[in-house]
Protein backbone atom coordinates (compact mmCIF):
# COMPACT_ATOMS: atom_id res chain seq x y z
CA UNK A 1 0.00 0.00 0.00
CA UNK A 2 1.46 3.27 -0.98
CA UNK A 3 3.32 5.65 1.74
CA UNK A 4 0.78 8.51 1.91
CA UNK A 5 -2.32 6.30 2.34
CA UNK A 6 -3.33 7.39 5.63
CA UNK A 7 -6.39 8.47 7.26
CA UNK A 8 -8.14 11.59 6.38
CA UNK A 9 -7.43 14.88 8.27
CA UNK A 10 -9.71 15.75 10.59
CA UNK A 11 -11.82 18.89 10.02
CA UNK A 12 -12.04 21.55 12.64
CA UNK A 13 -15.17 21.03 15.11
CA UNK A 14 -18.34 22.63 14.17
CA UNK A 15 -19.19 24.04 17.49
CA UNK A 16 -15.66 25.03 18.80
CA UNK A 17 -14.88 27.54 15.67
CA UNK A 18 -17.38 27.70 12.98
CA UNK A 19 -15.76 29.73 10.50
CA UNK A 20 -12.76 27.53 10.30
CA UNK A 21 -14.99 24.47 10.12
CA UNK A 22 -16.48 25.69 7.02
CA UNK A 23 -13.25 26.88 5.79
CA UNK A 24 -11.71 23.36 6.54
CA UNK A 25 -14.66 21.75 4.25
CA UNK A 26 -14.55 23.68 1.60
CA UNK A 27 -10.67 22.93 1.32
CA UNK A 28 -10.47 19.58 2.36
CA UNK A 29 -13.44 18.66 0.53
CA UNK A 30 -11.98 19.65 -2.36
CA UNK A 31 -14.68 22.03 -3.71
CA UNK A 32 -12.44 25.33 -3.83
CA UNK A 33 -8.94 25.83 -4.00
CA UNK A 34 -7.27 29.64 -3.68
CA UNK A 35 -6.57 31.18 -6.92
CA UNK A 36 -3.36 33.62 -7.07
CA UNK A 37 -6.57 36.14 -8.36
CA UNK A 38 -6.92 38.27 -4.61
CA UNK A 39 -10.57 37.43 -3.91
CA UNK A 40 -11.25 34.72 -6.32
CA UNK A 41 -11.86 31.37 -5.84
CA UNK A 42 -11.22 28.35 -8.26
CA UNK A 43 -14.43 25.86 -8.83
CA UNK A 44 -12.82 22.14 -8.70
CA UNK A 45 -14.41 19.33 -10.51
CA UNK A 46 -16.11 18.43 -7.08
CA UNK A 47 -17.53 21.79 -6.44
CA UNK A 48 -18.30 22.60 -10.03
CA UNK A 49 -20.30 19.04 -10.05
CA UNK A 50 -22.60 20.08 -7.30
CA UNK A 51 -22.80 23.62 -9.30
CA UNK A 52 -23.99 21.40 -12.59
CA UNK A 53 -26.39 19.51 -10.73
CA UNK A 54 -27.86 22.44 -9.60
CA UNK A 55 -27.55 24.44 -12.88
CA UNK A 56 -29.52 21.31 -14.53
CA UNK A 57 -32.09 21.21 -12.12
CA UNK A 58 -33.06 25.10 -12.00
CA UNK A 59 -32.93 25.09 -15.38
CA UNK A 60 -35.49 23.08 -16.24
CA UNK A 61 -37.73 25.06 -13.88
CA UNK A 62 -37.32 28.01 -15.69
CA UNK A 63 -37.37 26.41 -19.04
CA UNK A 64 -41.06 24.61 -17.70
CA UNK A 65 -42.09 28.27 -16.94
CA UNK A 66 -41.49 29.58 -20.38
CA UNK A 67 -38.02 30.88 -20.13
CA UNK A 68 -35.27 31.04 -22.63
CA UNK A 69 -31.15 31.37 -22.30
CA UNK A 70 -29.57 34.23 -23.74
CA UNK A 71 -25.60 35.32 -23.42
CA UNK A 72 -24.78 39.16 -22.85
CA UNK A 73 -21.75 40.96 -23.04
CA UNK A 74 -19.25 41.00 -19.55
CA UNK A 75 -18.53 44.15 -20.50
CA UNK A 76 -20.81 47.10 -20.07
CA UNK A 77 -20.03 50.59 -21.15
CA UNK A 78 -19.48 53.50 -18.41
CA UNK A 79 -22.65 55.51 -20.15
CA UNK A 80 -24.61 52.53 -20.25
CA UNK A 81 -24.41 52.03 -16.60
CA UNK A 82 -24.86 55.51 -15.80
CA UNK A 83 -28.50 55.69 -17.25
CA UNK A 84 -30.04 54.28 -14.29
CA UNK A 85 -29.45 56.23 -11.53
CA UNK A 86 -30.26 54.45 -8.11
CA UNK A 87 -28.78 51.02 -10.02
CA UNK A 88 -25.56 52.76 -10.79
CA UNK A 89 -25.45 54.37 -7.44
CA UNK A 90 -25.98 50.92 -5.42
CA UNK A 91 -23.07 49.26 -7.39
CA UNK A 92 -20.61 51.66 -7.59
CA UNK A 93 -18.20 50.99 -4.90
CA UNK A 94 -18.69 47.28 -6.43
CA UNK A 95 -17.36 48.09 -9.46
CA UNK A 96 -14.17 46.42 -11.47
CA UNK A 97 -13.52 49.15 -14.54
CA UNK A 98 -11.14 48.34 -17.54
CA UNK A 99 -9.44 51.82 -18.66
CA UNK A 100 -7.25 49.88 -21.44
CA UNK A 101 -7.58 47.80 -24.69
CA UNK A 102 -4.47 46.49 -25.41
CA UNK A 103 -2.13 48.91 -25.79
CA UNK A 104 -4.41 51.76 -25.74
CA UNK A 105 -6.23 54.03 -23.48
CA UNK A 106 -10.19 53.25 -24.12
CA UNK A 107 -12.49 56.19 -24.71
CA UNK A 108 -14.80 54.76 -21.99
CA UNK A 109 -14.66 52.75 -19.53
CA UNK A 110 -16.09 49.92 -19.21
CA UNK A 111 -17.33 48.09 -16.20
CA UNK A 112 -16.85 44.23 -15.76
CA UNK A 113 -20.90 43.46 -15.28
CA UNK A 114 -21.72 43.27 -11.53
CA UNK A 115 -25.29 41.94 -12.58
CA UNK A 116 -26.74 43.19 -16.21
CA UNK A 117 -29.68 45.26 -16.23
CA UNK A 118 -28.41 47.17 -17.81
CA UNK A 119 -27.67 45.40 -21.01
CA UNK A 120 -30.42 43.29 -20.82
CA UNK A 121 -32.49 47.27 -21.47
CA UNK A 122 -30.15 47.85 -24.17
CA UNK A 123 -30.61 44.72 -26.15
CA UNK A 124 -34.29 45.22 -25.99
CA UNK A 125 -34.63 48.66 -26.67
CA UNK A 126 -33.82 47.68 -30.28
CA UNK A 127 -35.57 44.32 -30.43
CA UNK A 128 -39.10 44.87 -28.80
CA UNK A 129 -41.65 46.33 -30.98
CA UNK A 130 -45.45 45.30 -30.37
CA UNK A 131 -46.76 44.05 -27.65
CA UNK A 132 -47.54 40.92 -29.70
CA UNK A 133 -43.92 40.01 -28.61
CA UNK A 134 -44.29 40.18 -25.17
CA UNK A 135 -43.49 38.81 -22.49
CA UNK A 136 -39.95 38.34 -23.45
CA UNK A 137 -38.33 35.67 -20.56
CA UNK A 138 -34.78 35.53 -20.73
CA UNK A 139 -32.14 33.97 -18.49
CA UNK A 140 -28.29 33.67 -18.26
CA UNK A 141 -25.86 31.46 -17.06
CA UNK A 142 -22.78 33.53 -16.51
CA UNK A 143 -19.72 34.92 -13.58
CA UNK A 144 -19.87 38.28 -12.53
CA UNK A 145 -17.74 40.72 -10.61
CA UNK A 146 -18.13 43.10 -7.53
CA UNK A 147 -14.82 44.33 -5.81
CA UNK A 148 -15.91 42.85 -2.31
CA UNK A 149 -13.17 43.87 0.38
CA UNK A 150 -14.11 40.75 2.90
CA UNK A 151 -13.72 37.42 0.74
CA UNK A 152 -15.04 33.40 1.60
CA UNK A 153 -15.44 30.76 -0.49
CA UNK A 154 -18.82 30.44 -2.15
CA UNK A 155 -20.05 32.90 0.35
CA UNK A 156 -18.36 36.16 -0.90
CA UNK A 157 -15.55 36.33 -3.81
CA UNK A 158 -15.30 38.74 -5.79
CA UNK A 159 -16.28 36.77 -8.93
CA UNK A 160 -19.05 34.17 -8.85
CA UNK A 161 -21.10 31.58 -11.41
CA UNK A 162 -24.82 32.41 -11.25
CA UNK A 163 -28.04 32.72 -13.28
CA UNK A 164 -29.85 35.51 -13.77
CA UNK A 165 -33.49 36.04 -15.14
CA UNK A 166 -34.21 38.59 -16.77
CA UNK A 167 -38.23 39.45 -17.78
CA UNK A 168 -40.72 41.99 -19.10
CA UNK A 169 -44.20 42.00 -19.69
CA UNK A 170 -47.09 44.27 -21.67
CA UNK A 171 -48.44 44.76 -17.41
CA UNK A 172 -47.33 45.65 -13.73
CA UNK A 173 -49.20 42.88 -12.74
CA UNK A 174 -47.95 40.34 -15.36
CA UNK A 175 -44.60 41.78 -13.95
CA UNK A 176 -45.60 41.21 -10.46
CA UNK A 177 -47.22 37.39 -10.79
CA UNK A 178 -43.56 36.81 -12.31
CA UNK A 179 -41.45 38.17 -9.53
CA UNK A 180 -43.79 36.07 -7.28
CA UNK A 181 -43.78 32.89 -9.39
CA UNK A 182 -39.65 33.06 -9.45
CA UNK A 183 -39.61 33.57 -6.34
CA UNK A 184 -41.24 30.35 -5.60
CA UNK A 185 -39.39 28.49 -7.50
CA UNK A 186 -36.54 28.71 -5.58
CA UNK A 187 -38.00 28.50 -2.60
CA UNK A 188 -39.83 25.28 -3.95
CA UNK A 189 -36.14 24.24 -5.19
CA UNK A 190 -34.46 25.05 -2.08
CA UNK A 191 -36.39 23.00 -0.24
CA UNK A 192 -37.67 19.74 -2.12
CA UNK A 193 -34.27 19.44 -3.48
CA UNK A 194 -31.82 20.78 -1.30
CA UNK A 195 -33.88 20.06 1.78
CA UNK A 196 -33.38 23.41 3.05
CA UNK A 197 -36.00 25.22 5.12
CA UNK A 198 -36.44 29.00 3.72
CA UNK A 199 -38.46 31.84 4.68
CA UNK A 200 -40.15 34.00 2.31
CA UNK A 201 -40.71 37.59 2.44
CA UNK A 202 -40.25 41.02 0.48
CA UNK A 203 -36.46 42.87 1.81
CA UNK A 204 -37.13 46.45 3.94
CA UNK A 205 -36.55 49.52 1.24
CA UNK A 206 -32.55 49.83 2.93
CA UNK A 207 -32.01 46.55 1.54
CA UNK A 208 -33.74 46.08 -1.58
CA UNK A 209 -31.94 46.00 -5.37
CA UNK A 210 -30.83 49.04 -6.58
CA UNK A 211 -33.30 50.45 -8.81
CA UNK A 212 -35.69 47.75 -7.59
CA UNK A 213 -39.26 48.84 -6.83
CA UNK A 214 -39.63 45.87 -4.78
CA UNK A 215 -37.52 43.29 -3.50
CA UNK A 216 -38.64 39.59 -2.82
CA UNK A 217 -35.77 37.22 -1.06
CA UNK A 218 -35.78 34.27 0.57
CA UNK A 219 -33.86 33.57 3.94
CA UNK A 220 -32.53 30.67 5.15
CA UNK A 221 -30.96 29.33 8.61
CA UNK A 222 -27.30 28.30 8.92
CA UNK A 223 -26.60 25.29 11.61
CA UNK A 224 -24.90 28.63 13.37
CA UNK A 225 -28.02 30.64 13.44
CA UNK A 226 -26.95 33.40 11.47
CA UNK A 227 -28.68 33.99 8.11
CA UNK A 228 -28.03 33.21 4.52
CA UNK A 229 -29.60 35.38 1.22
CA UNK A 230 -30.02 32.49 -0.70
CA UNK A 231 -32.06 33.91 -3.58
CA UNK A 232 -34.09 37.08 -4.57
CA UNK A 233 -36.23 38.23 -6.90
CA UNK A 234 -37.00 41.97 -8.08
CA UNK A 235 -39.89 43.56 -9.47
CA UNK A 236 -38.41 47.18 -11.23
CA UNK A 237 -42.18 48.52 -12.51
CA UNK A 238 -41.15 50.46 -15.73
CA UNK A 239 -38.62 52.97 -14.49
CA UNK A 240 -35.50 50.83 -15.90
CA UNK A 241 -37.35 50.50 -19.40
CA UNK A 242 -37.88 54.55 -19.59
CA UNK A 243 -34.51 55.18 -18.58
CA UNK A 244 -33.39 52.73 -21.11
CA UNK A 245 -36.21 54.31 -23.75
CA UNK A 246 -37.96 50.66 -23.93
CA UNK A 247 -40.99 50.91 -25.89
CA UNK A 248 -43.31 49.03 -27.75
CA UNK A 249 -46.82 49.87 -29.75
CA UNK A 250 -49.62 48.47 -27.51
CA UNK A 251 -52.96 47.34 -27.93
CA UNK A 252 -54.59 50.71 -28.42
CA UNK A 253 -52.01 51.44 -30.70
CA UNK A 254 -49.86 54.16 -28.29
CA UNK A 255 -46.27 53.63 -27.67
CA UNK A 256 -45.70 52.00 -23.69
CA UNK A 257 -42.90 51.17 -21.91
CA UNK A 258 -43.01 47.35 -20.51
CA UNK A 259 -42.71 46.38 -16.80
CA UNK A 260 -39.98 44.43 -15.99
CA UNK A 261 -37.71 41.72 -12.95
CA UNK A 262 -35.11 40.11 -12.51
CA UNK A 263 -34.16 37.39 -10.16
CA UNK A 264 -31.04 35.19 -9.69
CA UNK A 265 -29.84 33.10 -7.38
CA UNK A 266 -25.57 32.09 -7.31
CA UNK A 267 -23.00 29.49 -6.04
CA UNK A 268 -23.91 31.41 -2.43
CA UNK A 269 -26.45 28.44 -2.36
CA UNK A 270 -23.58 25.73 -2.44
CA UNK A 271 -22.18 27.71 1.55
CA UNK A 272 -25.65 27.41 1.99
CA UNK A 273 -26.02 23.83 1.54
CA UNK A 274 -22.29 22.96 3.31
CA UNK A 275 -23.45 25.93 6.86
CA UNK A 276 -27.44 24.08 7.02
CA UNK A 277 -26.62 20.33 6.47
CA UNK A 278 -22.97 19.80 7.69
CA UNK A 279 -21.59 18.04 10.48
CA UNK A 280 -17.75 17.33 12.33
CA UNK A 281 -16.99 14.48 9.54
CA UNK A 282 -17.48 17.49 6.30
CA UNK A 283 -20.01 17.39 4.22
CA UNK A 284 -23.63 16.15 3.63
CA UNK A 285 -24.88 16.45 0.42
CA UNK A 286 -28.63 16.66 -0.45
CA UNK A 287 -29.02 13.26 -2.79
CA UNK A 288 -30.55 15.56 -5.67
CA UNK A 289 -27.18 17.54 -6.10
CA UNK A 290 -24.48 15.10 -4.96
CA UNK A 291 -22.36 14.39 -7.45
CA UNK A 292 -22.30 10.62 -6.42
CA UNK A 293 -25.19 9.60 -4.71
CA UNK A 294 -23.63 5.92 -3.72
CA UNK A 295 -20.03 5.37 -3.39
CA UNK A 296 -19.29 1.36 -3.39
CA UNK A 297 -16.34 0.34 -1.10
CA UNK A 298 -15.29 -2.96 -1.61
CA UNK A 299 -13.70 -4.59 1.45
CA UNK A 300 -11.09 -7.25 1.22
CA UNK A 301 -10.93 -6.04 -2.24
CA UNK A 302 -7.52 -8.28 -3.02
CA UNK A 303 -10.05 -11.71 -2.73
CA UNK A 304 -11.30 -13.40 -5.32
CA UNK A 305 -14.56 -11.99 -7.02
CA UNK A 306 -14.87 -8.62 -4.84
CA UNK A 307 -14.15 -6.17 -6.96
CA UNK A 308 -16.19 -8.17 -9.71
CA UNK A 309 -19.05 -8.00 -7.53
CA UNK A 310 -18.72 -3.98 -6.32
CA UNK A 311 -18.23 -3.43 -10.52
CA UNK A 312 -21.22 -5.49 -11.03
CA UNK A 313 -23.16 -3.70 -8.88
CA UNK A 314 -21.85 -0.18 -10.11
CA UNK A 315 -23.29 -0.76 -13.53
CA UNK A 316 -26.60 -1.78 -12.08
CA UNK A 317 -26.87 0.96 -9.79
CA UNK A 318 -25.54 3.47 -12.50
CA UNK A 319 -28.92 2.84 -14.49
CA UNK A 320 -30.83 5.09 -11.50
CA UNK A 321 -28.08 7.13 -9.72
CA UNK A 322 -24.87 8.58 -9.52
CA UNK A 323 -22.36 5.81 -8.80
CA UNK A 324 -18.58 5.69 -7.82
CA UNK A 325 -16.79 2.53 -7.72
CA UNK A 326 -13.92 3.34 -5.06
CA UNK A 327 -11.49 0.83 -5.85
CA UNK A 328 -8.35 2.71 -5.16
CA UNK A 329 -5.50 1.15 -2.96
CA UNK A 330 -6.59 3.12 0.00
CA UNK A 331 -7.78 1.18 3.13
CA UNK A 332 -11.71 1.00 3.51
CA UNK A 333 -11.19 2.83 6.52
CA UNK A 334 -9.49 5.97 4.58
CA UNK A 335 -12.52 5.52 1.76
CA UNK A 336 -15.19 5.52 5.08
CA UNK A 337 -13.50 8.88 6.09
CA UNK A 338 -12.60 10.54 2.35
CA UNK A 339 -16.29 9.94 1.50
CA UNK A 340 -17.73 10.99 4.68
CA UNK A 341 -16.32 14.10 4.17
CA UNK A 342 -17.34 14.52 0.50
CA UNK A 343 -20.68 13.82 1.71
CA UNK A 344 -21.81 10.94 -0.30
CA UNK A 345 -25.37 10.44 0.37
CA UNK A 346 -24.83 6.98 0.73
CA UNK A 347 -22.19 4.30 0.81
CA UNK A 348 -22.27 0.19 0.07
CA UNK A 349 -19.89 -1.98 1.58
CA UNK A 350 -19.56 -5.41 0.06
CA UNK A 351 -16.67 -8.27 0.78
CA UNK A 352 -16.38 -11.98 0.87
CA UNK A 353 -18.76 -12.45 3.37
CA UNK A 354 -21.49 -10.34 2.10
CA UNK A 355 -21.25 -12.30 -1.36
CA UNK A 356 -21.82 -15.50 0.47
CA UNK A 357 -24.73 -13.93 2.13
CA UNK A 358 -25.90 -12.73 -0.92
CA UNK A 359 -26.01 -9.06 0.36
CA UNK A 360 -24.67 -5.88 0.82
CA UNK A 361 -24.18 -3.02 3.82
CA UNK A 362 -25.94 0.43 3.18
CA UNK A 363 -24.66 3.04 5.87
CA UNK A 364 -26.14 6.33 5.74
CA UNK A 365 -24.39 9.34 5.73
CA UNK A 366 -26.33 12.04 8.29
CA UNK A 367 -27.28 8.65 10.72
CA UNK A 368 -24.17 6.53 10.11
CA UNK A 369 -27.30 3.91 10.24
CA UNK A 370 -25.86 0.51 8.86
CA UNK A 371 -28.16 -1.60 6.54
CA UNK A 372 -27.69 -5.42 5.56
CA UNK A 373 -29.21 -5.80 2.50
CA UNK A 374 -30.21 -8.42 0.26
CA UNK A 375 -28.53 -7.86 -3.14
CA UNK A 376 -31.68 -8.21 -4.88
CA UNK A 377 -33.64 -5.82 -3.06
CA UNK A 378 -30.74 -3.00 -3.41
CA UNK A 379 -31.95 -0.81 -5.83
CA UNK A 380 -35.09 -0.02 -3.73
CA UNK A 381 -33.73 0.05 -0.70
CA UNK A 382 -31.48 2.67 -1.93
CA UNK A 383 -34.24 4.79 -3.34
CA UNK A 384 -36.12 4.63 0.35
CA UNK A 385 -32.44 5.48 2.22
CA UNK A 386 -32.14 8.61 -0.38
CA UNK A 387 -35.55 9.97 0.34
CA UNK A 388 -35.38 9.19 3.97
CA UNK A 389 -32.18 11.02 3.71
CA UNK A 390 -33.40 14.16 2.33
CA UNK A 391 -36.30 14.29 4.53
CA UNK A 392 -34.68 13.93 7.35
CA UNK A 393 -31.97 16.66 6.55
CA UNK A 394 -34.67 18.91 6.05
CA UNK A 395 -36.38 18.46 9.42
CA UNK A 396 -33.35 18.54 10.91
CA UNK A 397 -32.94 22.15 9.64
CA UNK A 398 -36.59 23.26 10.15
CA UNK A 399 -36.20 22.19 13.81
CA UNK A 400 -32.43 24.21 14.18
CA UNK A 401 -34.84 27.27 12.63
CA UNK A 402 -37.56 26.78 15.26
CA UNK A 403 -35.04 26.40 18.09
CA UNK A 404 -33.30 29.55 17.14
CA UNK A 405 -36.43 31.97 16.26
CA UNK A 406 -37.52 33.79 19.06
CA UNK A 407 -40.18 36.73 19.28
CA UNK A 408 -39.17 40.07 20.93
CA UNK A 409 -41.78 43.58 22.28
CA UNK A 410 -39.18 45.77 23.75
CA UNK A 411 -35.65 46.70 23.22
CA UNK A 412 -34.23 45.61 26.00
CA UNK A 413 -35.48 42.26 25.11
CA UNK A 414 -33.77 42.48 21.46
CA UNK A 415 -30.34 43.29 22.97
CA UNK A 416 -30.37 40.48 25.16
CA UNK A 417 -31.51 38.10 22.78
CA UNK A 418 -28.75 39.30 20.36
CA UNK A 419 -26.57 39.25 22.88
CA UNK A 420 -26.82 35.98 24.30
CA UNK A 421 -28.29 34.04 21.65
CA UNK A 422 -28.08 33.74 17.75
CA UNK A 423 -31.50 33.33 15.83
CA UNK A 424 -34.45 35.04 14.60
CA UNK A 425 -35.98 37.56 16.03
CA UNK A 426 -39.80 38.43 15.28
CA UNK A 427 -40.95 42.17 16.00
CA UNK A 428 -43.39 44.29 15.09
CA UNK A 429 -42.42 47.42 13.31
CA UNK A 430 -43.45 51.00 12.70
CA UNK A 431 -41.73 50.90 8.96
CA UNK A 432 -39.66 54.11 9.93
CA UNK A 433 -35.79 53.87 8.43
CA UNK A 434 -34.77 55.33 11.61
CA UNK A 435 -35.78 52.15 13.87
CA UNK A 436 -34.47 49.68 11.16
CA UNK A 437 -31.16 51.71 11.50
CA UNK A 438 -31.50 51.47 15.45
CA UNK A 439 -31.62 47.51 15.18
CA UNK A 440 -28.19 47.72 13.63
CA UNK A 441 -27.05 49.97 15.78
CA UNK A 442 -28.37 49.01 19.48
CA UNK A 443 -28.75 45.04 18.87
CA UNK A 444 -26.43 44.28 16.20
CA UNK A 445 -29.00 42.62 13.50
CA UNK A 446 -29.95 43.59 10.29
CA UNK A 447 -34.02 43.24 8.45
CA UNK A 448 -33.55 39.88 6.90
CA UNK A 449 -37.57 40.23 5.50
CA UNK A 450 -41.15 41.03 6.19
CA UNK A 451 -42.43 37.18 5.87
CA UNK A 452 -45.27 36.92 3.80
CA UNK A 453 -46.87 35.15 6.44
CA UNK A 454 -47.67 37.76 8.70
CA UNK A 455 -48.02 37.65 12.51
CA UNK A 456 -49.23 40.17 15.43
CA UNK A 457 -47.23 40.27 18.31
CA UNK A 458 -48.24 43.54 19.59
CA UNK A 459 -49.62 46.99 18.27
CA UNK A 460 -46.55 48.96 18.64
CA UNK A 461 -42.82 49.27 17.38
CA UNK A 462 -40.13 48.18 19.82
CA UNK A 463 -37.65 50.72 18.68
CA UNK A 464 -39.89 53.86 19.17
CA UNK A 465 -43.32 52.93 20.53
CA UNK A 466 -45.56 53.73 17.53
CA UNK A 467 -48.05 51.96 15.97
CA UNK A 468 -46.60 48.91 14.06
CA UNK A 469 -48.55 46.99 11.80
CA UNK A 470 -46.17 44.91 10.33
CA UNK A 471 -44.04 41.63 11.62
CA UNK A 472 -40.23 41.55 10.22
CA UNK A 473 -37.55 38.83 10.83
CA UNK A 474 -34.22 40.03 12.17
CA UNK A 475 -31.08 38.59 12.08
CA UNK A 476 -27.06 38.30 11.68
CA UNK A 477 -26.42 37.43 8.68
CA UNK A 478 -23.53 35.81 6.22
Amino acid sequence: MAENKKMVEAITPINEDFTQWYTDICLKAELVDYSTVKGCTILRPYGYAIWENITHLLDARFKATGHENVAMPMLIPEGLLLKEADHVEGFAPECAWITMGGAEKLEERMCVRPTSETLFCDHWSHVLHSYRELPMKYNQWCSVMRWEKTTRPFLRTREFWWQEGHTIHETADEAIAETEQQLNTYADFCEQQLNIPVLKGQKTDKEKFAGAVATYTIEAMMHDGKALQSGTSHYFGDGFSKAFDVTFAGRDNTLQHPFQTSWGMSTRIIGAIIMTHGDDEGLILPPAIAPYQVVIVPVAAHKAGVLEKAEELRAALAEKYRVKLDDSDNSPGWKFSQWEMKGVPLRVEIGPKDIEKGQCVIVRRDTREKLFTPLETLDEVIAQQLDALGKNLYERAKQNREERTYTATAMDEIIDISESKTGYIKTMWCGDLACEEMMKEKAGVSSRCIPFVQEHLSDTCPCCGKPASKMVVWGKAY
